[in-house]
């Protein structure tokens, strides 16, 4: 096929912003909703990206659309335009006013509640205007904003190496612990066994994570099928208040009980589930001046945690 002609003019940034929503929202409707245009409007636009590309960039059926290879493709690289521009304006009004920026950083569960509180404390201390702004999502939406340039850095557990997209920055390394109320009915026992567990309700991580997998792994080895009274959320409020109010059980990294005078820890392990918690960074932009001030304080927060 011919190489498309991409620079006469022809295609918009509206088109690069379509493909995205197209590709997180799986259908013409949700993207037309996400960017506040009519259905109609988004099916044209559509129809003009895939004639200036020369492909079809999305498959349609009856449950929505799905990317074909070259709508994946083509989505990789929009993004990285969108990021691109996204971080250009940012970087003008901090060259602008050096005091003044904004950060948006992306967490779960593991180093939302101690790490992240932590460092962004230290940094407004030293940068009073400099905002910060927190959003929660699984790892795999936050993986898709940090690409699209939705937000600058994650904070939370490392589950792949640095790559031509992402770079992984390990802080410290953390133990996954088994977590009530202080005055859960097997608190403080020495002798629990993991058949007891079973007969209370769990809190479990979504079946998307990857210590989902390692605890369904654990359960396995241990002859022992997962428990089905559960709940599963990542929402480190939400968990919280549950353990605090229930006979709960949550899986949750070793650091959240550990300054909690109304949780604590059981006496079983679930050697070998670990993990590494860290920042992750986009390869693909440099960061802004004020996602450097904050990475810089977290590594030395972290750094500090982790002091004996």
């Amino acid at each position: 096929m011919d190489m498309p002609k991409l620079l006469d003019g022809r295609l918009k940034l509206r088109h690069l912003l379509l493909v995205d929503a197209l590709s997180r929202q799986g259908s013409v409707v949700g993207a037309a909703a996400a960017l506040h245009i009519t259905q109609p409007v988004a099916t044209r636009s559509l129809h003009d990206i895939e004639s200036i590309l020369g492909v079809s960039l999305f498959d349609r059926g009856p449950r929505g659309i799905t990317p074909t290879i070259f709508g994946e493709a083509f989505t990789t690289h929009a993004r990285a335009v969108i990021a691109q521009l996204t971080e250009a304006g940012r970087h003008v009004v901090e060259l602008a006013d050096a005091n003044r920026g904004t950060v948006i950083v992306g967490t779960h569960l593991a180093g939302s509640n101690v790490l992240l509180p932590g460092a962004i404390a230290r940094l407004k201390v030293h940068h009073p205007l400099l905002t910060v702004i927190v959003r929660e999502g699984t790892p795999e939406q936050l993986l898709t904003d940090l690409e699209a340039g939705r937000i600058d850095l994650i904070v939370g557990r490392l589950t792949s190496p640095t790559d031509d997209t992402a770079i992984r920055r390990n802080l410290y390394a953390e133990s996954v612990e088994l977590v009530t109320r202080v005055d859960h009915p097997l608190a403080h026992r020495e002798d629990v066994q993991l058949e007891e567990l079973r007969g209370f309700p769990w809190i479990l991580p979504g079946v998307e994570t990857v210590l989902r997998r390692e605890l369904e792994e654990f359960f396995a080895r241990n002859g022992l099928p997962l428990p089905e009274n559960r709940v599963e959320a990542t929402s480190f409020l939400t968990v919280r208040q549950l353990l605090v109010e229930t006979d709960m059980i949550a899986v949750l990294p070793s650091l959240i009980p550990r300054d909690d005078a109304r949780l604590t820890t059981l006496s079983i392990t679930l050697d070998p589930i670990g993990h590494s918690v860290g920042i992750t960074s986009s390869a693909t932009r440099t960061s802004s001046p004020s996602a450097q001030a904050l990475i810089a304080t977290l590594e030395s927060f972290a750094a500090e945690l982790m002091r004996p």
